[in-house]
């Protein structure tokens, strides 16, 4: 059996977030699945996907961290800037 499906993900601020709630609403099929494999692929330039297990959230709160000082907003060296800045939300 082979489910595909294209949903959109609201605009989120740069940063690491929790997209499971999302991924589920939009694929309900999945709690009739026991065995299989989900492709998850992202169309945005600049946005990545990465597999943790939540279990403690301070893992979430060192990979910003990480992410922050390695890969700094607005660095002078980008050449992809034609999108601007990442959306902040309020």
């Amino acid at each position: 059996m082979w489910i595909q499906k294209t949903f959109t993900l609201r605009a989120r601020p740069r940063g690491f977030h929790l997209i499971t709630d999302d991924v589920q609403q939009n694929l309900p099929e999945l709690s009739d699945i026991r065995v299989g494999i989900l492709h998850l692929f992202i169309q945005h330039t600049s946005a990545s996907l990465t597999l943790n297990e939540n279990a403690d959230p301070t893992v979430r709160a060192d990979m910003e961290a990480h992410f922050n000082k390695f890969v700094p907003e607005r660095a002078p060296y980008y050449q992809h800037t034609y999108e601007g800045d990442d959306v902040r939300v309020i």
